[in-house]
Parts: C-alpha cells; structure tokens; sequence
C-alpha cells in the first residue's frame, strides 16, 4: 500500500473492504464512498481530491487549539522517544501522568483536586459510574445504585454510556438502557416550554429530576449526571434557571451531581468548563476531546475533595485501563491545556471571538428555515423547523437536516445535522474573518435547502 500514490477510487475501495465506520449505514457507505481528508491546517481541512474544507465542528468537537499545532506533535515525539508506554497500575505513576494531574487540578473548579484517566469520554463516564457505585458502598449505602440522565442525551457509546445517554436509536439496537439508568425531560424550552418565560420553563424542567427521584426512592439514587449545554443532542442551551436549581435538589436529596463536560469542557462556551459558565458546583467531572484537541486519546474524571475523602477509606477500587495516564498522552495534554492557559485562548472564546460569532448568528433569526438560534461560546444550533410561529417540526424529523448536511458537503463546509437542527462548534483560534466565511457558507447551504423544500 503506497500511502502517496494511491488514488482517492483505491482509497475508497480498501476503506469499503476494511473499515467499519461508527454510527453509519454500512450499505449506503459503501455505495457513496468516503471522503479522505489528507491533511489539516488551522481550521481547514484538504480532502484527496485537493478540496479545501472550512471545519465548523472541530473533528468532532474537540480539535480546540486547530489543525497543525507542531508543539504537540513534537512533545508526543520526545515523549516516545524518552518512555513509551509504562502503565499506572503496580503502585506506579509517570512522570506526565502526575504532572498532567496537577496542572487539572489548577484549571478545573476549586475542589476537584484529583483524576481518574481513560482514554475517551465512554470510558470516563463508565467510570463515573463505577466511582458512584463505589463512593456510596463505602458509605454504607449500597442501594444507591441507580443514575438519572436526560432524554435525547448522549453520555458515550459503550454499554454503560449508552444507557445512560438517552438516545432512543442507540436502545433500539439494545437491550438498552441497562437496568438501573434512568431518564427525565431534556430542558429544551423552544419545543417543551414556548408558552412561558425561559427561566420558568428551567425550574419546571429541573422539577423533573426531584419527581423522579421521589418516584424512585432518595436511597436508591446514586446520582444525576448532565451535560452543560446537551451537544450531540442538539446543542440544547438549558435557561439559566436550570442548573441551578438542579444543583439545589441534588443537595436536598444527597444524591451526586456529576457533570458531563467532554464537549463543553476546555474553553469552548467561554469559561474552562460548561458548569462554570451555568453555575453549578459538580461532585465530578467528566473530560476528554479538548483535553488534547484531540491530537491523542485521553480522557478524565475529575473528582471532589468530599468524594476522595469517602474513597480512600474503602480499599481497592478494582477499576482502571491499560492506557490510564498513557505518558505519551498525558504529555500532550499538559502541552496542549498550556497553551490554552498561556495564549489566552479560553479568554478569547469569552470576551472576543465568541462573543462576535453568537451576534452574528443572531443575523440568521429571519432566515424563513430558521425556527431558533442558540449557543454560548464557540457552540451553536439552527433550529430548522415546518412553521417557525407555531414551533412546528418537520413531518419526518431529520430529512431536511440531511438536506442540508449533503448541501454542506458539497460546499466544503463541516456542520453536523442533529435531527433538524444544523450545529456549529469551530476551533477556539477561528479568526473574525474565518467565522465570515465559515457562516456565509452556512447561509449558502440554508438557502439551498429552503429552495429544495420550496420555503425559498
């Protein structure tokens, strides 16, 4: 296999034969063919066709600092070429792993003082999971087993990620959720609460959790687990009611609050972390993607003093993986979370960049598919809907999203179709004359889209 001189056609012929993509259509991949992106720069991205391609979502929402950043492939070399690979069991650390672990707990919010690695944000919550479980044995209450999510939420992709994600395709290929994993209202005001104020409508949807956890039994929930802002799911923003007022019944109820910050963590809504920009305190904290922008795999669960403290008195926690605190990726990462710190960049996100890329979005409001705009940061949705008056979705929910993504294709332009809501979340170092060009684009494929379902 010659890595320069194969042609796209003998690409996409070894990919058909091979490679089993995720969350695809295996038939309708193989008669499409893929698109083979060669190389990357910033936030763009070159196919093998030599095609130039505007990346609105960041690989898959984690490639933070962009495309091309040398300082990390060079720290990943001088960290192979000095330890490769040593694990974290046999009472054994790394020099990277420690070092990496006290630079999180200077970044994260005060009290989350240790970590838990993995290698992706599956693994983390799996491990949140297990951690619960563990936390509240030692207690002396183990009937608190049982973690409530939100519908519509995605938590990962293993066995325990999925059922505590709450996407109905993902059970339908089950049995799915396990057993012990609920799911309450996701706070989606547009569709669930137009028909009263957002904050109202955040306390309503936030009452859904202390409904279940009555319904339930206090003593037998271990914790309620959430994404900041709901990504996969949509880009769901909750009001600012929401979290809140969730923090305030997890107290009340002494179950555990455990944040979900894989997408919304390392810069990309303005603050380090997703709870810091909607005021809640988690007793812990799931990571991964702009951990090391993706560059490599690792992940993490950040975990409270209060926590720690129960743990250590409970003896061995028989959980873990080769790869935990893998040297080669806890380098990176510390490198890769510097110059996050060191360049300002999460600052930017805040008080510059992410500030202009919201007002212009705000530009799309009277575009006739465009039912709702939100975000925070440098994270978006468009909300494409039937009759923006009525909030009326489409009659088969996804169609026009596809429409619209195929357009994007096209056009060498990344947005990710979620139902019918087209999401945008860029690299934190997008420049003002990139978001331009990256929604000038964006608007080329609504309009697009508008004309083929006749809106336009």
């Amino acid at each position: 296999m010659n890595l320069v001189l194969n042609s796209t056609s003998e690409w996409q012929r070894e990919d058909r034969e091979h490679h089993l993509h995720p969350f695809t259509d295996i038939a309708q991949l193989s008669e499409k063919g893929v698109r083979v992106i060669t190389r990357g720069e910033g936030v763009h991205l070159w196919d093998s066709e030599g095609e130039k391609i505007i990346d609105g979502m960041s690989g898959l929402w984690c490639v933070n600092l962009g495309y091309g950043r040398k300082e990390l492939s060079e720290v990943a070399a001088k960290q192979m070429n000095e330890l490769a690979y040593y694990n974290t069991f046999f009472q054994t650390t790394t020099m990277p792993a420690t070092s990496l672990a006290t630079l999180l707990s200077e970044v994260t919010p005060d009290g989350l003082n240790n970590v838990f690695y993995g290698n992706s944000g599956s693994e983390s919550n799996d491990t949140v999971v297990r951690l619960a479980w563990r936390y509240w044995a030692a207690k002396g209450q183990p009937s608190k087993t049982t973690f409530i999510a939100r519908e519509n939420a995605y938590h990962g992709s293993t066995l325990a990620g999925a059922s505590l994600g709450g996407m109905g395709y993902m059970h339908e290929q089950g049995p799915l959720p396990l057993p012990g994993f609920e799911h309450i209202e996701q706070p989606h005001w547009y569709f669930n609460g137009a028909d009263m104020s957002s904050d109202e409508y955040g306390i309503k949807a936030a009452g859904k959790l202390e409904e279940k956890i009555l319904e339930l039994g206090a003593d037998n929930v271990a914790a309620f687990i959430g994404e900041p802002i709901q990504g996969a799911g949509g880009v769901i923003v909750p009001p600012d009611s929401y979290w809140p007022e969730i923090q305030r019944i997890c107290r009340k109820y002494d179950i555990l609050l455990v944040s979900d910050e894989v997408i919304c963590g390392f810069g990309r809504t303005g603050e380090w972390f997703g709870c810091q920009s909607f005021g809640f305190e988690p007793d812990m904290m799931t990571m991964a993607k702009g951990m090391s922008s993706g560059y490599i795999p690792i992940s993490g669960v950040m975990v409270h003093d209060r926590v720690v403290e129960v743990l250590k008195g409970s003896g061995d926690f028989n959980h873990g993986y080769t790869y935990s605190g893998h040297p080669v990726s806890c380098a990176v990462a510390q490198a890769n979370i510097s110059i996050l710190r060191d360049e300002g960049i999460v600052d930017r996100v805040k008080t510059d960049i992410g500030p202009y890329m919201q007002a212009r979005l705000k530009e799309f409001a009277d575009h006739p598919l465009v039912g709702q705009v939100r975000g925070r940061g440098l994270i978006a949705a468009f909300e494409l809907v039937k009759d923006k008056e009525a909030h009326q979705r489409f009659d088969n929910v996804g169609e026009v999203g596809m429409i619209c993504r195929n357009h994007c294709f096209e056009h060498n332009i990344i947005m990710r179709a979620t139902g019918d809501a087209m999401l945008l979340s860029p690299p934190l170092v997008i420049t003002k004359e990139e978001v331009d060009d990256l929604l000038d684009k964006a608007l080329k494929c609504l309009d697009l889209t508008a004309k083929d379902i006749g809106m336009m």
